[in-house]
């Protein structure tokens, strides 16, 4: 198959993370933005067992298969009917590309499935978006990785966020974002210990240890997490961008650095657009956004 028909080219994000993680939200939420700043974009819903979409979907994964029939016919549970249907699409990635070729020069965002094993160990989307990146095709990507902010409130919770998070850069092998996603309810469950700052570039994690002293988890298994977080530090990959999808701000910010990972780059036409969509947005509810750093906006 050849690479995409297109005469410039293409970016995109591969927007990934566990369930529940804001991953769909995030597309919606990034699909207006780009609209709003004038870039064409394309939004590639890769879940077969999403069958809510609130965003304009221009290419789905269901129109080729769905966890539900694969559940049917091949007697498989939720998860082995979404790995099958993983390696479905590697092997019928014709499909995908015919589908890509039709959007010329847009701006792609893939919507991706929620179990972490598709992300840390098995093989299938690694592979299909090896070819999307190889030179025969040719799009740029950046993966866009989502957790829970509120994961932060408790040591344990945030040591295996980390942990996560490295295999799957390790394992994907893409240029890498890793978000805190829902800053708005961030301290839902919970206050931070430490000042957002400590978890958004992953500081001495020793420190996160002895936070938690009182937590029976941490005391039994603190030689673990403390190899643990040897090796989390030994790699020193791992950072978080923080993210409010309200936040018109807090967007641009992250779009920023997914397109320094990218590669892709504003253009003039954009940066005008973005500096008029900031300065219309500058009202009572955004000048707050604006006024305080990500800490003193998110945290009580």
């Amino acid at each position: 198959m050849a690479g995409i028909n297109m005469n410039k080219t293409s970016f995109g994000q591969l927007v990934i993370g566990p369930p529940g993680s804001g991953k769909t939200t995030f597309c919606h939420g990034m699909q207006q933005f780009m609209k709003a700043i004038g870039r064409e974009c394309c939004v590639v819903n890769l879940d077969p067992a999403n069958e809510f979409i609130p965003y304009d979907c221009d290419i789905n994964i269901n129109e080729l298969v769905t966890v539900e029939d694969v559940m049917k016919h091949m007697s498989l549970g939720p998860n082995g009917g979404l790995l099958y249907c993983m390696e479905y699409l590697r092997n019928n990635q014709h499909w995908l590309l015919e589908k890509m070729n039709n959007f010329p020069g847009r701006y792609f965002i893939f919507d991706c499935p929620g179990q972490v094993e598709i992300y840390t160990h098995h093989n299938a989307l690694k592979e299909v978006i090896e070819h999307l990146t190889s030179k025969d095709v040719g799009v740029r990507l950046a993966a866009v990785h989502l957790v829970d902010a509120h994961y932060c409130a408790e040591a344990s919770k945030f040591i295996a966020v980390l942990l996560t998070s490295l295999a799957t850069m390790l394992h994907m092998g893409l240029p890498h974002v890793n978000v805190l996603s829902k800053m708005d309810i961030a301290e839902e469950y919970g206050k931070f210990p430490f000042h957002l700052e400590y978890y958004t570039e992953v500081l001495d994690l020793n420190k996160l240890l002895e936070s938690d002293g009182d937590d029976p988890f941490m005391r039994k298994f603190q030689s673990l997490n403390q190899k643990l977080c040897s090796v989390i530090e030994d790699y020193s990959l791992v950072s978080f961008t923080p993210l409010n999808v309200q936040d018109k701000e807090s967007m641009l910010n992250l779009l920023k650095e997914i397109d320094k990972a990218n590669g892709c780059c504003f253009g003039t036409i954009e940066e005008r657009n973005i500096q008029k969509l900031l300065s219309a947005a500058v009202g009572a509810d955004f000048q707050f956004f604006k006024s305080g750093s990500a800490h003193e906006q998110y945290m009580s």
